[in-house]
């Protein structure tokens, strides 16, 4: 599995994205960071502290927002995720990157990368943003039964999610992922997702 997604991924190849002026103040990166077997991967996610300001208690890659000490975004994604797991920088070696998205409630625009690290891993969260860290199958992802829907707001919009060991994975967490997964894989995970004029009504302006 790891050698198809390394393969594929090379039509995804790293290039230096430094934001211009006018995207920086929005510009944001995240790393999917896989381990583990390279037969049966698994992708390291966060639990965000419950006192944060943006997305408290969700399920999160490790990263954050550009800085412009960090030279580009890859940057940033390698710091953040050292400053909020205890993973070095240089213990990760990067795969490639996705196209950049933006999540739907916020106006910022997150590129994600991909990195495989070999275990075993010894892991150092930051409790003052981290609640927990834990390990994805990736083979959970494509169990198209495990996917359900919630309500969000009053006027019922539904979002997709996965529910794994407790944890509830969903919004812009599960949406790189699957497409990670149908990009690389070929998976063909079809999810519903509202419109934007249906986020707009519930008061989210992304």
């Amino acid at each position: 599995m790891l050698e198809t997604i390394k393969q594929q991924l090379m039509n995804f190849p790293v290039s230096d994205c430094i934001p211009d002026a006018d995207s920086a103040a929005v510009a944001a990166a995240v790393l999917l960071i896989l381990h583990g077997n390279p037969d049966n991967p698994w992708l390291i996610l966060t639990e965000r502290a419950k006192h944060l300001n943006n997305h408290a208690g969700e399920v999160a890659f490790p990263g954050g927002m550009w800085d412009q000490d960090d030279g580009d975004l890859l940057g940033t994604a390698l710091r953040e995720t050292q400053e909020e797991i205890g993973l070095p920088a240089s213990q990760v070696k990067v795969l490639g990157m996705l196209p950049n998205e933006s999540p739907q409630h916020r106006n910022i625009r997150v590129t994600p990368f991909v990195g495989w690290v070999e275990s075993p891993l010894r892991l150092r969260p930051d409790c003052s943003e981290i609640a927990s860290v834990f390990d994805l199958p990736l083979t959970v992802l494509t169990e198209l039964n495990r996917y359900e829907y919630f309500e969000l707001g009053k006027a019922a919009v539904q979002l997709p999610y996965i529910d794994y060991q407790g944890y509830k994975i969903w919004g812009f967490t599960l949406k790189v992922m699957v497409d990670m997964l149908n990009i690389t894989m070929g998976a063909q995970i079809k999810l519903r997702y509202p419109s934007r004029q249906q986020l707009e009504k519930l008061g989210y302006k992304g």
